[in-house]
């Protein structure tokens, strides 16, 4: 797994122009009302070349680093997800995210506060992530993989099972 290490207070001009920019759309985003053309092209506008085909994200969504995140085909995201995606956030086809799930790729450290310890999350093909569940920093949920509402997961999640609980533990497989 590939683990960087972000200095925020190095952040160059550019850097923190793309952070505005995707700040102020994310505001409009949340802003607009869903299902039009307006809102279409608002969340084309914030994901850019990494948004697959056939999907949804609804309202309400919070996070940074959104140039960091790809979503592949037929992905549901639904209401409230927070998004930390310093590090990578990917999304493979026919996943679906429920209500205020956090994907959180980034963290701090524990002796300079500042700077950021960053993962990447991956949410495998046609994984649900259930309601209020946690992702946390360089956690791979499998293909297939269920995650249970509310779940705090800190370690992968095989394919083709089910976790549950916080920390997430295993409670069977998909059959």
């Amino acid at each position: 797994m590939q683990e960087t290490v972000v200095d925020p207070r190095l952040t160059t001009a550019e850097e923190h122009a793309e952070g505005v920019r995707q700040a102020q759309v994310l505001f409009k985003l949340n802003h607009t009302m869903p299902y039009t053309d307006e809102y279409n092209a608002l969340v084309r506008e914030l994901f850019g070349a990494g948004l697959g085909e056939g999907g949804w994200v609804m309202p309400g969504l919070t996070g940074v680093c959104f140039d960091r995140v790809k979503i592949g085909r037929g992905v549901m995201i639904m209401n409230n997800c927070l998004m930390m995606a310093r590090g990578g956030i990917t999304i493979d086809d026919g996943a679906m995210i429920a209500a205020n799930a956090q994907l959180i790729s980034n963290n701090h450290d524990l002796h300079d506060r500042q700077l950021l310890i960053c993962k990447p999350v991956h949410i495998g093909r046609n994984a649900w992530v259930g309601a209020g569940a946690t992702i946390l920093p360089g956690v791979t949920v499998g293909d297939n993989a269920v995650v249970a509402a509310g779940a705090v997961v800190t370690k992968d999640v095989a394919p083709n099972t089910i976790v549950g609980g916080n920390p997430a533990k295993f409670i069977r497989n998909v059959e």
